[in-house]
């Protein structure tokens, strides 16, 4: 497959992802698999998958309020208003709440479904989340490049005590990412893991 194809697939892959009005696995995922399989330029794929993110955000944002009762579970309500309240503040503190939301690995789809159903105008939002999300998605994409570059030199008999370390520290951060309740410690100031991150 060519790389333009497999960027394009970057692309409409991390659009669709984050285009649909549901709780699931992030784009960032999606662009590390596209990156690790076609071996693509983390650069590239940040610089492809990130606007391409941010569009399926946006236009989820803008058609949420028409479907938030049908679309968006109970359960999700106490989320929502969490971040509707937070979206209401000063331009700076909403931008900066909104920066941090973003860095962390927390679903978006509750900060975009409550910008939509509180019709906040996007210039609180994007340009904030943009910044956010392509810094996540960097740390993320980055520890994976890096995680698979060192397996695939111990693939290749070029162990060392130094790559097996590697490996282990970036999937114990990964999973300290991943796997660390956000939300719980946001609010609530206490840690907590949840090892149910999508459905």
């Amino acid at each position: 497959m060519s790389p333009v194809v497999s960027y394009l697939l970057v692309f409409l892959g991390s659009f669709a992802v984050d285009l649909i009005p549901f709780f699931g696995p992030p784009a960032w995922i999606l662009m590390a698999f596209m990156l690790v399989k076609f071996d693509l330029n983390p650069w590239i794929t940040l610089a492809v998958g990130v606007p391409a993110s941010t569009l399926g955000r946006y236009i989820l944002s803008v058609y949420i309020p028409k479907f938030s009762r049908r679309v968006v579970s109970a359960k999700k309500h106490a989320e929502l208003e969490f971040v509707g309240k937070r979206l209401r503040r000063k331009l700076w503190l909403n931008w900066l709440f909104v920066l941090v939301y973003s860095v962390l690995p927390l679903s978006t789809t509750a900060l975009f479904t409550a910008a939509g159903m509180a019709r906040i105008n996007w210039v609180q939002v994007i340009p904030p989340f943009f910044v956010g999300k392509f810094a996540s998605d960097a740390a993320m994409i980055f520890t994976v490049h890096f995680a698979s570059k060192q397996a695939g030199d111990i693939l290749h008999g070029a162990i060392s005590w130094k790559s097996a370390a590697s490996i282990g520290v970036g999937l114990l951060i990964l999973s300290l990412l991943l796997f660390l309740d956000w939300r719980v410690l946001l609010e609530k100031k206490k840690i907590s893991f949840n090892f149910r991150i999508w459905k």
